[in-house]
């Protein structure tokens, strides 16, 4: 920034819907808009979770808002890859989506804000300044959410590889040659996954994986 540039944050955008980046930078780049901060300049947008990436890695943002569900890469697999490339980015989600699974996903990440879609703006818009400093605020009803989800035991890396593949309808041969894993490895992934999440079928397995954002719907298997 330079003494005569009056923005003093730069912001990539990632939405695969183009009306609501347009909203988001309208807004971001009002002065007035953003409580207590300078304005923000977006300096990159993307439409999907690959573009995202790319895009932080050649601009290095103060800020990245992320919708999670989007082509080519998923919510997480985009938050690990700008930890990865700008770990000095706060990443805010800004989503539709409201599975606890998924927000359980984000918040163990380390998102550094969680805010709805179909929510005001205005909370987002209040926060950023907390964020853009070093905070952190998660939106009252994903914390809500949570707090009623029940209590499961929790995936491990490997049974969350395994539904992946179960939901994009793998046999348990190619889930174990995809995975480098024994036939038999599989079986018990898959009943420790049915266990867990105390469900008897594959047909609830994959439901209640939906339902409760345990996968990505958007991603490509």
């Amino acid at each position: 920034m330079t003494d005569a540039d009056p923005f003093a944050y730069r912001a990539v955008l990632a939405d695969d819907h183009q009306i609501v980046r347009a909203g988001l930078r309208a807004a971001l780049e009002a002065p007035g808009v953003v409580a207590a901060a300078s304005a923000i300049r977006v300096v990159g947008e993307a439409g999907d979770g690959l573009a995202a990436i790319a895009a932080v890695k050649r601009h290095q943002p103060d800020l990245l808002i992320l919708d999670v569900s989007m082509p080519h890469a998923g919510g997480v697999e985009v938050m690990l890859e700008v930890r990865r490339w700008s770990p000095d980015t706060k990443i805010v989600v800004f989503t539709g989506i409201s599975a606890p699974g998924l927000i359980g996903d984000l918040i163990d990440a380390g998102v550094d804000g969680l805010f709805s879609k179909a929510a005001d703006n205005e909370e987002m818009f209040a926060k950023l300044p907390l964020i853009l400093h070093g905070g952190r605020h998660i939106a009252s009803g994903f914390v809500d959410k949570l707090e009623m989800r029940p209590a499961r035991g929790g995936l491990t890396d490997r049974e969350r590889q395994t539904l992946n593949l179960i939901i994009a309808g793998r046999s348990n041969k190619e889930i174990a040659a995809s995975l480098g894993i024994s036939i038999k490895t599989v079986d018990k992934h898959r009943t420790s996954l049915m266990q867990k999440l105390e469900v008897s079928s594959v047909a609830q397995l994959v439901a209640l994986a939906l339902k409760e954002g345990l996968i990505d719907p958007a991603r490509e298997l």
